[in-house]
């Protein structure tokens, strides 16, 4: 059966066990939603359950269902890294051979903050891998006085630019990220994204981040299954930060969002208002909020809530609807250091009328693609195979 919507969701950074490389990664062991069920004393997720989601690993508190109601089964990563682009545009058929640059350990190289500064008229503070709400309480005070850029990096392959919006005004922000993104173009300095992270308060009350983040990302290598889609007249309908993560390849219409409970309100708010094609949504509060700050408590009660909000978008499917929820990569709170985990991902597949049960593991994310591609009948990706074909 061919379906006229699939609803893709990826749980941002929800692994299910380490890859068989993992230790090249220095993650042997991680196991995302086992190891933090473990740690917190059982996670309860009675929909995930229901699907199949402790037939795939031990999950305290989500025990193996005899009969699953979702196809289910495990994604490996073939693409070399273990970042949020590399897990996404693999997802729609891209292998990343070589792995975005990081700066983790010594942030960035000092000419390319000389560069930055000659070319801003400002100087640079920070430059280091940091929390964006720890810095800010860090170096939020500094720049007030200064208006010195707070430049800073994760783990991803990210150049980010904090700037009180009372003290940096945010065309001049946004202008001074430009800047960067052109400077991370060359081979050495190159990242996947250059983010402007604005920001409100003050020392006394506090510091908070406003919704004005605006990303300056690389274009994938090579057309996705978005562009195909596009192409073809189908809706391609980006939730959260899907878009940046595509650069906007391959997006028709696009919804921000400021937490995961908002991008599942704004996923349900999508099918109701009706679309013929597909509908692509990023939950980042998982990484972002709890795997990245290693909090397995808040990154439980995440999961907790995005579970029950599962549970109320599920009556909004039609019976030609495929529902598919994924993640991108691992990143195990329980792990040492803050970095992402190279990890099998989950892959649910849900729909009326489909045979549940759980498959077998998949050499590749870009299954996904190859799956989402068969189904609209538009040109099928180098890698990957459709799955359709399993589901009854």
């Amino acid at each position: 059966m061919n379906y006229q919507r699939i609803i893709l969701i990826v749980m941002d950074s929800v692994g299910v066990g380490a890859l068989p490389d993992a230790a090249r990664f220095g993650d042997a062991g991680a196991n995302t939603i086992a190891n933090l069920a473990r740690a917190t004393g059982g996670v309860f997720l009675p929909v995930l359950g229901s699907f199949g989601y402790g037939n795939l690993t031990a999950i305290a508190g989500v025990p193996p269902v005899a009969s699953p109601a979702a196809a289910v089964l495990r994604m490996a990563e073939i693409s070399a890294g273990k970042d949020t682009m590399t897990g996404h545009w693999e997802i729609m058929g891209l292998k990343t051979s070589i792995p975005f640059q990081t700066f983790t350990d010594h942030g960035f190289p000092p000419e390319l903050v000389r560069e930055l500064e000659r070319e801003t008229g400002r100087k640079v503070v920070g430059n280091k891998a940091a929390s964006g709400t720890d810095i800010l309480v860090e170096l939020g005070p500094h720049q007030m006085k200064t208006g010195d850029l707070i430049v800073y990096t994760s783990a991803d392959s990210v150049l980010q630019i904090a700037a009180h919006e009372d003290v940096i005004p945010l065309e001049e922000l946004y202008h001074i990220c430009h800047i960067a993104r052109t400077l991370t173009l060359r081979p050495e300095w190159k990242v996947g994204r250059v983010i402007a992270r604005p920001y409100r308060g003050n020392p006394k009350d506090g510091f908070r981040r406003t919704p004005n983040r605006h990303d300056y990302a690389l274009s994938p290598f090579a057309p996705t299954v978005l562009d195909r889609l596009a192409d073809a007249r189908y809706d391609v309908i980006s939730v959260g930060k899907i878009r940046d993560i595509f650069n906007g390849s391959g997006i028709t219409a696009h919804h921000g969002i400021v937490s995961n409970h908002d991008g599942m309100e704004k996923t349900v708010a999508a099918i109701d208002s009706g679309f013929t094609g597909l509908l692509f949504t990023n939950l980042v509060d998982f990484d972002a909020l709890y795997g990245h700050r290693r909090d397995p408590l808040g990154y439980k009660l995440a999961l907790e809530e995005f579970d029950r909000d599962l549970g109320l978008l599920l009556p909004h499917l039609k019976d030609t609807d495929l529902l598919m929820i994924t993640a991108d990569h691992g990143n195990d709170p329980t792990h040492p250091g803050t970095d992402h985990t190279r990890e099998y991902v989950p892959l649910f597949l849900y729909a009326e009328g489909l045979r549940g049960g759980v498959l077998p593991d998949s050499e590749t994310f870009a299954d996904i693609a190859a799956t989402v591609a068969a189904n609209f009948g538009v040109p099928l990706p180098d890698y990957g195979t459709s799955l359709l074909p399993l589901l009854g």
